[in-house]
């Protein structure tokens, strides 16, 4: 909320940028933990379906913040867009400090700062030397090389510094382990995928078939709705017959096939073709989404859920991030030249027409006009089509770099082995270091191991923790002992 209330107040774009930094931490500190808290106490078997109610959620969200950003840029101003986010922030820290009650236990813990000095720039260097490239710069100019290298050189120094700290940042002994490298990889890509989707289909709308900022935001509504309901439908069926591996191949398929029907657009085309490739990459999203983070959480003991939950979810925001950066480039490196072609073909009474108006139009004038109504009716009508056609070509060449991605999301995960979804929220290991662990096996586990061994191994039910311990209590006075306090539990 303090991000936002910044972004609203911004006077320049560096302060703006600063702003959504701002933002980000909030965002980044928020997204893993929803994931976290949920697999700390919700079994991987019946984690599914919590996790379909979250990609729903994110489905919602994804139709109402362009909707809504659309409508409020076209009559209010981009300063609103921030101000209205505020009231959402309010009821949920509202309902958060009156909900959240979670079992607490101290614990010593130390901030990976050498991590977050070294991961920090050597991303912001990677990330901006991607965006600048071929467009500011010449990919092999000694700017965008030099700041490859040093970014390399801050990230190979983040790796060697989380094979050394007590308590890493991104813990590198998770990544060596098949399951969760292959889930981390194949949900980078799927990230590249969706919000490559997300930005760059409205971007098309725009730019090709000229709709306005408020109906480019209603046109992903489709994608979302689709994506929703496969979300639930899936997360039902993951839980029921515990097979998640079948999803993630034919979510994977899914998307290939969407994003071959986007790169197959040509300028002309209905809204109809559009609609098609949307319902099938939202489809492909459904599938495949919230899977990769259930697969991680289930082959990670209860101690390590919270760092390999981060770490899906970092890898997930760079995708997104490095998606965005790399389309981007691959659309502003096209689009000049696209557009430049589809003038040169113009008739030539037209051209003789344009340079007697004074040598023609500047190139960038052009690219900027495309995004903006105002500025594309202050050119001459027969330039509005073929600059179109010209961002058509440029964003045909966007959606096929997309493709690569989607396909390395799906032979990713042919490769990911199936491990049956466990009933219990602990491990096996873990349930055996439990004390009363051995003794309930020398009994054959019938109806006598110890209540927290039963509560955790029986059927799935949400338990008030200090209604739990005051039953505890009461039943372990009666017996003549003291209760355990919850820490030591």
């Amino acid at each position: 909320m303090v991000g936002s209330i910044l972004a609203g107040l911004a006077q320049g774009f560096w302060f703006l940028v600063l702003a959504r930094a701002v933002q980000g931490l909030g965002m980044g500190t928020l997204m893993p933990l929803s994931q976290t808290i949920i697999g700390d106490i919700i079994p991987p078997r019946q984690r599914g379906k919590h996790q379909a109610i979250m990609g729903a959620v994110f489905g919602v969200t994804s139709i109402a913040g362009p909707l809504v950003g659309g409508l409020v840029t076209d009559h209010l101003g981009r300063r609103w867009l921030f101000c209205l986010t505020l009231p959402v922030g309010v009821a949920a820290f509202a309902f958060i400090l009156k909900s959240l009650h979670l079992e607490k236990a101290s614990q010593h813990a130390s901030v990976d700062y050498a991590g977050i000095l070294t991961l920090t720039p050597g991303l912001v260097l990677a990330l901006l030397a991607t965006t600048w490239g071929g467009g500011d710069f010449v990919w092999t100019s000694p700017v965008i090389l030099g700041m490859y290298a040093l970014g390399a050189v801050f990230l190979i120094a983040f790796v060697i510094i989380e094979t050394k700290v007590e308590e890493p940042l991104l813990p590198m002994h998770l990544l060596l382990r098949p399951i969760v490298a292959l889930s981390v990889a194949a949900s980078f890509a799927i990230a590249v995928a969706m919000f490559g989707s997300i930005i760059y289909i409205p971007v098309y709308a725009q730019g090709v078939m000229g709709v306005c900022a408020t109906n480019s935001g209603m046109i992903l509504v489709p994608q979302s709705v689709a994506m929703i309901i496969t979300s639930i439908i899936v997360g039902l069926l993951i839980s029921k017959t515990g097979r998640y591996k079948p999803f993630l191949i034919l979510g994977g398929i899914m998307l290939i096939i969407g994003y071959g029907l986007l790169a197959a657009l040509e300028y002309g085309d209905t809204q109809l073709h559009l609609t098609l490739a949307m319902i099938v990459i939202g489809l492909g999203l459904g599938l495949s989404m919230q899977v990769h983070t259930l697969i991680v959480q289930n082959a990670v003991a209860r101690r390590e859920l919270a760092p390999a939950t981060a770490a899906i979810q970092f890898f997930r925001n760079i995708g997104s991030t490095i998606g965005t950066a790399v389309l981007g480039t691959v659309m502003t490196t096209s689009m000049s030249s696209s557009i430049a072609t589809q003038i040169q073909a113009l008739p030539a009474e037209q051209l003789a027409q344009l340079q007697a108006s004074g040598g023609g139009v500047s190139t960038s004038d052009l690219e900027n006009a495309v995004l903006d109504p105002s500025a594309l009716d202050q050119l001459p009508s027969f330039l509005v089509a073929p600059i179109r056609m010209g961002m058509s070509d440029a964003m045909h060449m966007v959606f096929l770099t997309a493709i690569p991605f989607v396909a390395a999301a799906l032979i990713l995960s042919l490769f990911i082995k199936h491990v049956p979804l466990r009933e219990t929220i602990e491990s096996a290991d873990e349930l055996a270091a439990q004390p009363g662990a051995d003794a309930a096996a020398e009994l054959g586990g019938t109806g006598s191991e110890p209540p927290e061994l039963h509560a955790r191994t029986g059927p799935i039910s949400v338990i008030d923790p200090e209604q739990d311990a005051a039953q505890e209590g009461d039943s372990t006075r009666s017996a003549g002992r003291e209760p355990v306090p919850s820490s030591e539990r």
